[in-house]
């Protein structure tokens, strides 16, 4: 296994729509798969995306909490389950949308607030053949939304509608209370990924 180079706003490869995966087992893919795993933990994020570190496949892996009983994860403070997800279909279930605090690893240093669906259905494949299809809400739809967008070339700044919420880190002290709360330490889906992760 290797820790990868991730790419950063500005690069060419984060801009584009990736490719999709021809053999999910093939070993290149596994081999890939490891080193995401791998990067993902050395930077302390909650996901990452293959754009990321410079290869154009729709992969992506990520933590997500333990499904609590009725299949909510927000409450949920156990982020050790880890999803590998090969050629992922994501979809909204409903109008109803969400906002939260977000980072990601690609952009590093800064948090934005960021609209969401509330939930959603993602499909996809593992590199063993298995097929995975949830439904799912909260920061586990946060996730996967922040994951995939990356797949079709879409930095979570871009889905922003108010850039006076893009704020550098250092700088969320001053968004305490209401929906900024969890904005320290936030990064929506790729890093600590806890209140928001990075992504």
């Amino acid at each position: 296994m290797a820790i990868l180079k991730i790419a950063r706003m500005g690069h060419p490869v984060l801009t584009r729509s990736a490719a999709a995966v021809a053999d999910p087992s093939a070993p290149e893919i596994r081999r890939l798969v490891a080193d995401m795993i791998e990067t993902m933990s050395d930077a302390e994020g909650l996901g990452l995306a293959a754009p990321q570190v410079h290869v154009a496949k729709r992969l992506v892996v990520f933590h997500t909490p333990h499904p609590g009983d009725e299949g909510e994860d927000e409450d949920e403070e156990d982020w050790s389950r880890l999803t590998v997800l090969v050629n992922p279909v994501v979809e909204a279930v409903g109008e109803a949308r969400e906002d939260g605090w977000e980072g990601c690893l690609s952009v590093p240093g800064l948090r934005g607030l960021v609209s969401r669906y509330a939930r959603v259905r993602y499909r996809g494949v593992t590199p063993d053949g298995e097929a995975i299809d949830r439904t799912v809400g909260g920061m586990h739809a946060r996730i996967v939304q922040h994951e995939c967008d990356h797949l079709d070339g879409i930095l979570y700044p871009m889905r922003m509608t108010d850039l006076s919420k893009l704020v550098f880190e250092s700088e969320t002290r001053h968004y305490r209370g209401g929906a900024a709360e969890d904005a320290e330490g936030a990064e929506g889906a790729e890093g600590a990924e806890g209140a928001g992760g990075d992504a």
